[in-house]
């Protein structure tokens, strides 16, 4: 999902800066977390249309960074474990194809064990 490039420019900040050193799969894997928190506190008590007046204001930026943390620490989490994040989405999709058929769940919101 993210460019090779820009990975690279990624784990190359982090090591210009002696971050790797704390950069363990527990320790990335809880600050992923902390970031998906802090994205979704962006949304948290807000309608669809006050979040539709933040998107067009100066907050939106708030929003962008919030969704870049949690892509630079699932890029390295992902790259510190080997991962191909592009694969192992492409194999989700199919279990959930499996999972998921069109003729029971189209349209529906129920979990794959309720319908």
């Amino acid at each position: 999902m993210i460019k090779a490039e820009l990975l690279e420019k990624l784990i190359s900040f982090r090591r210009e800066r002696d971050w790797e050193q704390f950069h363990n799969p527990k320790d990335i894997a809880i600050s992923l977390s902390i970031e998906a928190a802090e994205l979704l506190e962006w949304f948290q008590w807000r309608t669809n249309e006050d979040i539709a007046a933040q998107l067009s204001s100066d907050k939106r930026q708030d929003l962008e960074d919030e969704i870049a943390d949690v892509a630079v620490y699932l890029s390295y989490l992902c790259h510190d474990l080997g991962i191909d994040i592009n694969k192992v989405v492409a194999a989700k999709i199919d279990k959930n194809a499996l999972k998921y058929p069109v003729d029971k769940v189209k349209g529906r919101a129920d979990k794959y064990n309720e319908y």
